[in-house]
């Protein structure tokens, strides 16, 4: 479970966990009338025995800064995404409730002999009064520093005796399985990037406008070199665009206090992408493409007619802007993923490499046009199999959502 993510690194204020035993920091929703009644009258009398007396209550719905300041704090301390609730109450680092936890679960947390079983634990039950049915729970056992294990769901009239009993019991095995996927997912993070970058580069449609811009060249007998500056600065306006691009989710990341949720949003978007390539390639006539606009398709055609240098940097800027919308997803994906997995520095050589992989396929492709003979087949080529490529992106971009969900977020 990752306790460092990109916003510590960019300076922002780090709400730090109550340091009193006898303390309890709530946030909660002052407009949910049953949450207000959980906790003045429930909450309170619940801790109460077990020497919890000052509350510090953070209604993050009339004060806007307690909602960043919570999430920071579900940050810092590990808290999965599938446990944060809309009422989280925090005594000291090693207590975590999400919800209306009932009081024959706080009960059994508090008890001495099972308090030394744990260094933290997270109790997640969101559901009404009458409405719970069972509960969700998580912990970082004595033995563990960062145990990642499964969350695990009992009944609501279970205790939290047979969790812990599941963590001492499956000590050995939990160990070497939590230690296992850890390596993989460290291992797997590069490959991961390298691949949603070369996939996020396969676009029809900077690919078209390569081949159009070098095909115009040759019919204006300019020679190979020149084909093959004009096509680097092309090249290099792309990403360009695309990495101030990444620098703008990166901040609109860091801004939202949520890294969790923008990489789940991304991966949803991923595959809603890759949903609508799949539709455009079995229903042409579909009303939403993925492509670039007619408008600025005019304004790429003007500028590729003036075969200069600045004039192809413009193109290539252009273009980098319109593709996102095509596949950006994916860019939003791995962006919320490093937020979450790695340092700020670590995190912006990942998403330089990323930009790389994604001009990579443009950079072979020159390579390959710079021949006027390869230059008609390659058009030729891309021309007869523009449809499949929808179907081969869209089953891409869908299948890299869900490995990003499954095997990074959750």
């Amino acid at each position: 479970m990752p306790l460092v993510s990109v916003r510590a690194h960019e300076g922002h204020e780090s709400e730090p966990p109550p340091a009193e035993k006898n303390e309890a920091v709530i946030y909660y929703n002052e407009a949910c009338g049953m949450c207000a009644s959980y906790i003045n009258q429930e909450l309170e009398d619940m801790l109460a025995p077990y020497g919890i007396t000052d509350y510090l209550k953070k209604d993050y719905i009339n004060d806007r800064s307690n909602r960043p300041k919570m999430n920071q704090l579900m940050a810092d301390l590990g808290v999965p995404l599938p446990l944060q609730s809309h009422i989280m109450t925090f005594v000291g680092d090693k207590y975590i409730l999400g919800g209306h936890v009932p009081k024959h679960i706080i009960d059994d947390l508090f008890k001495e002999e099972n308090s030394q079983k744990f260094k933290r634990i997270i109790v997640y039950q969101d559901k009404m009064h009458g409405e719970a049915k069972d509960y969700q729970v998580w912990a970082i056992p004595q033995y563990s520093d960062n145990y990642a294990g499964e969350i695990k769901t009992y009944p609501i009239d279970a205790s939290v005796t047979e969790y812990l009993s599941y963590l001492e019991q499956n000590k050995d095995q939990l160990l070497v399985k939590n230690d296992k996927l850890e390596r993989l997912k460290e291992k797997s993070l590069l490959p991961t990037v390298l691949i949603s970058g070369f996939l996020d580069g396969l676009n029809p449609c900077a690919f078209a406008v390569l081949l159009l811009l070098v095909a115009f060249l040759f019919s204006i007998k300019r020679g190979k070199v020149d084909v093959l500056k004009m096509g680097a600065v092309y090249i290099s306006a792309i990403y360009l665009a695309y990495l101030l691009i990444g620098f703008g989710i990166l901040k609109a990341v860091l801004f939202s206090d949520a890294p969790h949720f923008m990489a789940k949003l991304g991966s949803w978007l991923v595959i809603i992408l890759g949903l609508i390539n799949i539709i455009n390639h079995f229903a042409p006539k579909f009303p939403i493409k993925l492509g670039i606009p007619q408008m600025s398709k005019d304004t790429i055609q003007t500028w590729m007619r003036k075969a200069t240098l600045p004039a192809a940097f413009g193109m290539g800027f252009l273009v980098g802007l319109c593709t996102f919308p095509c596949s950006g997803g994916i860019y939003v994906a791995i962006i919320g993923l490093l937020a979450l997995k790695t340092t700020y520095w670590v995190g912006l050589g990942y998403m330089l490499l990323y930009n790389l992989m994604f001009v990579a396929p443009l950079i072979i492709l020159l390579v390959f046009a710079a021949n006027p003979y390869t230059l008609i087949k390659l058009a030729e080529w891309q021309k007869k199999h523009r449809k499949a490529e929808k179907l081969v992106m869209g089953l891409g971009m869908i299948a890299l959502g869900i490995i990003i969900m499954v095997f990074f977020i959750y």
